[in-house]
């Protein structure tokens, strides 16, 4: 039975890395695969899913608009592997999950669960609660506790506690730290 996988964790702990790694051992094995990137991440190119060790490949980008009903209705591939998926909406989520369930295979999705204020986004929040299958990758704060939370800091490196909830302008200014960290 195909499943929904969400995988999440704070900013850099690898997500790309690990999806692009998927992507491969699929293909390896003759599968193909049909890989996904939000619109809004255009810090290497809209269109592509890189890693910061230097892996990339071309994708499809989908926006807020994008209707995945309309998308994958004739795609035919072994899995579908989903960037930067806190971008998605609810009911964006609900395709995907309901299409996992009907066309029997499965969907990946790599994501931050919450944002530099602590706040859920809203593809993060729907994959939480329908995703069949929930794994966190680990990464470390600078004090070495296990890091859950982002921050977003200014031109400076100072900590922004106010803002748009997505920034346009990449990975430089945020941070991935702990619990404690991030109230301290």
């Amino acid at each position: 039975m195909a499943r929904m996988f969400y995988r999440y964790s704070a900013m850099n702990a690898g997500k790309s890395t690990y999806l692009l790694q998927v992507a491969h051992n699929y293909n390896e094995n003759g599968s193909d695969v049909f890989l996904l990137t939000s619109a809004l991440d255009g810090r290497d190119g809209y269109g592509v899913i890189s890693s910061r060790i230097g892996l990339r490949r071309e994708a499809v980008t989908y926006t807020p608009n994008t209707n995945f009903n309309e998308l994958l209705k004739e795609v035919s591939v072994a899995c579908v592997l989903v960037d930067e998926a806190q971008f998605l909406s609810f009911e964006q989520v609900q395709q995907l999950h309901r299409w996992v369930h009907i066309r029997g295979i499965p969907v990946m999705c790599f994501g931050i669960r919450s944002d530099f204020q602590g706040k859920p986004f809203p593809g993060s929040a729907a994959l939480l609660t329908l995703a069949d299958d929930l794994e966190e990758i680990r990464t470390v704060c600078t004090c070495g506790k296990r890091a859950t939370m982002n921050i977003r800091t200014d031109e400076n490196g100072e900590r922004v506690r106010q803002g748009e909830q997505v920034m346009i302008g990449g990975n430089s200014r945020y941070r991935q730290v702990c619990g404690k960290c991030f109230y301290s």
